[in-house]
Formats: C-alpha cells, structure tokens, sequence
C-alpha cells in the first residue's frame, strides 16, 4: 500500500471507530552517515523507517498518537485503542481542524526544490571520496603540526511523507539532505584544548562548500580559541556574526507564540504593531525559498504557507498563531511555528563597519546561556575577538553578553551585508551600539 493510500484508509477507518475529525500523517526515511578520524573510518551507520501520526477528535475529545508498526492487522488495534483513549480525555473543542479554504499548498515541490534527484543514485564510494577529500583538506592546513584530533562527518537522507485529514485535505512532500563538516580540537600550551567546528547543510549535495573552504573555516575558529581569555566588564558595541546571530534573535521565538501569550509568559502580549527594535530591523517568514531549509508548501495545521512580516522596520506584525490557539485567544491564525527567518541586510560589510570602530567585540560563538520569555531578560556566555580599528587585538572566551531583548534590539545600529545561507535563520552580521559585557 502506499504511503497516501495508507493515510486515506486510516482516517476512513478511524471515522467509522467514532472520530469526529482525523489527521494522519505516514512518512518514510532513510539515512546515511560516516565518520573519519585519524586516517579512519570510524564509524557508519544506514537506517530507515516508516511511521504514522495521528490526532483525532471524538466528542469534542483531542489526542495524538504514533506508531512505526504499519502492518494492516496492526494499524487497526493502533486505531481502536486510540479512539478509545481519546473518549476518556477532557473535551477541547478548540482543537477543531482548520476550514479547508485556508488549507492547501503555498508553493509546489518543483518551487521549493528540495529533492535532489541524484541522491537515488548515490553510491558509497562516492560518499566515501568526499570524507577522504575532507580529511585531505584537513592535513594540507598550513600548520597542521598544531592540530590534536580532526574528525569528519558526513551525511544524508531521504523523506517521503503525506498527510490526509477529514476535512478534505490531502498533500504530499519529497526533499533530501546533506550535510558536511569537521571538528578540529588544537594543541595549545597549558594544556588548554581549543576546539571549533565547521558544519553544512543543504538540500543539494551541488550546495555544499568545497572542502578547502570547510577545513580552513574549522581551522580560522579553532584558532581563535588559542591563547582566549576575558577583557574587563563593561559595556562594548557588539558584531555579531552572521552564523550564530539567530541565537539572539531567537529569544523572540518563544514570547512570539500564541501557547506563551494564551499562557501569559510573553512580554510581547498586546505589543502588535507598536516598535519593539529599532527600525533598522526587518524579520520576516519566508517559507517558499527554493532549497531553504526552513521552506514548506503548508504548517503544521495544514495552514498554506505564506511570506508574513514579523517585525517591519522595528514593528511587530504578527505573532505565531496556530488554529488551536486562535480560537482561545479570540486571534485569527497566522501560523504555528516558524520556517525561514530572513532579515533584510545593509549595505556595508563586516569589515567596513569594524574599520569606523574604536573597539568592538566580535561575537563569533555562544556556550550556554538562558532566557526569560515573560521579561525579555537573557544572559548568554560568549566567544569571540576584540577588534580595535579594525585589527584583532585579543581572543575572548568566559564572557557573558546580558540584558532585556527589547533593549538591546533597540540598539541595534545596522545589519551588515553577509547573508548566512546554510540555516533557516538567513541573516547578515548584526551590529549594536554598547551592550553589556561581564568579564575580568
């Protein structure tokens, strides 16, 4: 049977247990990863699977359920004890599907471009001259002498879904996945054991970097490990890069979301359409880019996915609403969790804005941290370099970047110019006027 015809046969028979509504979602997978160190395989795994999904309404009664058992016997007694779970639950009406006018598919496969056709035919040599390729990258390093341990990952996959639901709804996803990196760990005096990875992904093995570029990357962020300390607290303007600026932003993610606001933990209840950065940021979602990693054609609800502003030159637009939660909050829905994250770039580059700065921390890396979605307050530990005029006077590590996210957004003084890519969160570099440091 395949996947859709086993989806469409589910929500029949669960409707003829007593379902009132029925979602199934049936998907299948494969994956392949191999790891290199010190002239070795070391590791390769392959593995595959199946599995279905399946939320029901009875009685106004709302569940979900999972199993990876697909033989038909089975799906059946799967079905039978999930209805009959369900009928014991407490009633949430709320929890009705979506109208059908709003579901539907907001760009096709062909323009997400997810699927690489040539993974069917991709052979373990093949995969296997990449890693060795990689490695090769690693020993050519101009100071190889210094590195400890280099270890190569390498990986991919392949997933096949589809999702049915009574009321009317019916679609179906291929897409593919690549992914290349390196873990370097340097040799430093002291016994101190700086490490740094360079990690890709994509949706077409042709969009990873070669590995010249991978390895160098690796070995540029190890090496600013080397010889790291803290500088005095204080309060400095603050580069973030562009490959971890999606840690900050992300403090938004969860005061976003109609759960926190029905919940009242965000401070960003009854905040719509008033600043809450300043102007020089706009964030938006962007879920039909070709080969994003964050792209789909609809949401979690079935939703059609849609561009939808969410913060326009320092206003709030819009918060994350799924349907359950539109209707408690009395809010139309928009959509429930975000896809790709795309914030409009500046004009200048990293460099050019470091060379008008008399001295500016580069934050290049987090190492834990928290964040208070009800205040906005957070307290993340940092790495990175001190930049003076430009030139790298010093490498940081044990330092803590703090405050409100509110406050500190609102000191944002311009994006730079260099997009990040490889990640659901597309952003340049951001730069912000003094923010708070503590450190020596």
């Amino acid at each position: 049977m395949s996947l859709l015809d086993l989806a469409r046969k589910t929500v029949e028979d669960a409707r003829k247990l007593g379902a009132g509504e029925v979602s199934v979602s049936v998907s299948s997978g494969s994956e392949l990863s191999l790891v290199r160190r010190a002239g070795k395989l070391e590791q390769a795994t392959q593995a595959s699977s199946r599995g279905l999904s399946l939320s029901l309404l009875v009685d106004d009664r709302f569940s979900v359920h999972s199993t990876s058992d697909l033989r038909p016997d089975a799906v059946r007694a799967f079905l039978v004890n999930a209805v009959a779970a369900t009928r014991v639950l407490e009633a949430e009406p709320e929890r009705r599907q979506a109208d059908i006018s709003l579901c539907g598919r907001g760009a096709t496969d062909e323009e997400l471009d997810g699927l690489d056709l040539t993974h069917a035919t991709l052979s373990v040599e093949t995969r296997r001259a990449a890693a060795l390729e990689l490695e090769a990258a690693v020993e050519a390093l101009p100071e190889r002498a210094r590195v400890l341990s280099a270890t190569m990952h390498l990986g991919d996959s392949s997933d096949e879904g589809v999702r049915v639901m009574s009321n009317g709804f019916e679609g179906a996803r291929r897409s593919t996945g690549f992914g290349l990196g390196v873990e370097l760990t340097l040799i430093e005096p002291g016994g101190r054991r700086p490490e740094a990875t360079a990690w890709y992904s994509a949706n077409h093995r042709s969009d990873l970097p070669a590995a010249g570029l991978i390895a160098a990357e690796a070995w540029s962020k190890a090496a600013e490990r080397l010889d790291s300390h803290s500088i005095a607290s204080g309060r400095y303007p603050m580069l973030l890069q562009n490959q971890v600026a999606g840690r900050i932003l992300g403090v938004l993610g969860g005061p976003l979301s109609g759960g926190e606001l029905h919940q009242q933990r965000s401070f960003l209840a009854g905040r719509m359409g008033t600043r809450i950065t300043n102007p020089a940021l706009t964030l938006t979602d962007v879920p039909n880019i070709p080969r994003g990693l964050g792209s789909r054609p609809w949401d979690g609800d079935a939703l059609v996915a849609r561009p939808m502003p969410v913060i326009e030159a320092g206003v709030l637009r819009n918060y994350y609403i799924n349907t359950y939660y539109g209707r408690k909050l009395n809010m139309p829905a928009t959509t429930g969790g975000r896809s790709n994250w795309v914030v409009a770039p500046g004009t200048r580059t990293p460099t050019a804005i470091l060379a008008d700065v008399s001295k500016c921390i580069v934050v290049t890396g987090f190492l834990g941290g928290n964040s208070n979605g009800l205040t906005g307050d957070f307290s993340f530990g940092v790495q990175g370099l001190l930049v003076e005029r430009g030139e790298v006077t010093a490498h940081l590590s044990e330092m803590n970047v703090s405050g409100n996210i509110e406050e500190v957004l609102g000191r944002l003084v311009e994006p730079a110019s260099d997009v990040w890519t490889w990640s659901s969160c597309r952003t340049p570099s951001l730069f912000f006027d003094e923010l708070e440091f503590s450190g020596a």
